[in-house]
């Protein structure tokens, strides 16, 4: 069995986010980047599998910069036996990426693709379910917990509601939640053997995907500052300020 596993750039969880001062995006220059959250649940769910003799094969994909291979560089020191990185210098919208991410399944052929639920920069949560509608195979998004079988995989994934459990055939798109699992600390002599596994270097053009249709951002604004609280001195008082912001 063969694992194919996204991995993306993007601004470290732990960075204050600055905007630019003409309002025109975040600031990026000079700033700590990283692997994706949940990108490292689903680098570590698919090194799992390998582990417990579930897998054979796991494979890292990423699109973006030259730096976007320092991520790449990550994905193999957790364990990732190779990698593949799509460079492009123009910011990816999910369609253009789950083209790209369509193209690569088709040439490596893996039973599962995981992907992170969603990206921390743009929180659009689309990538998954576009490059599963492309390839035509199902899909199942926000999974807690995945059970591998010879052809299928049961998935439970956190709804509204509660949890949903899902079996799925192979060959299939998932994409892992928080609840998955903790990634494993990366240990020197792993990221020392990282970099001396093999990187593919491919390009939009070669892969035969055409960027899609920008969506154009207008402006990009800190959210507002919170107001001062009020102390009051009676459940009534309470209940006549709410009253009076229509909170009641």
């Amino acid at each position: 069995m063969k694992v194919l596993v996204s991995v993306k750039r993007a601004i470290d969880y732990n960075v204050r986010i600055q905007i630019k001062s003409d309002g025109s995006g975040v600031v990026t220059d000079g700033v700590k980047h990283s692997m994706n959250p949940f990108d490292e649940i689903a680098v570590e769910q698919a090194i799992r599998w390998k582990e417990a003799g579930l897998c054979d094969e796991v494979v890292a994909v990423t699109i973006g910069p030259d730096a976007a291979g320092e991520q790449l560089r990550s994905a193999l020191a957790f364990g990732c036996d190779r990698a593949i990185h799509v460079k492009t210098e123009e910011p990816v919208q999910p369609l253009t990426a789950a083209g790209v991410f369509k193209a690569i399944a088709e040439n490596e052929q893996p039973q599962v693709f995981l992907m992170g639920k969603q990206a921390i920069d743009d929180d659009a949560s689309q990538t998954g379910p576009m490059t599963a509608a492309l390839l035509g195979w199902p899909q199942a998004t926000f999974a807690s917990s995945i059970e591998l079988a010879d052809d299928s995989a049961r998935v439970t994934r956190e709804v509204d509601a509660g949890l949903e459990t899902l079996d799925v055939d192979l060959p299939a798109v998932i994409t892992t939640d928080l609840r998955l699992n903790e990634p494993r600390y990366l240990k020197l002599p792993n990221i020392m053997k990282a970099k001396k596994k093999p990187i593919e270097s491919s390009s939009l053009d070669e892969l035969g995907v055409a960027p899609a249709a920008a969506l154009e951002s207008l402006k990009t604004a800190p959210p507002p500052q919170r107001e001062s609280g009020v102390r009051v001195e009676s459940v009534d008082e309470l209940v006549a300020k709410l009253k009076e912001k229509s909170l009641l």
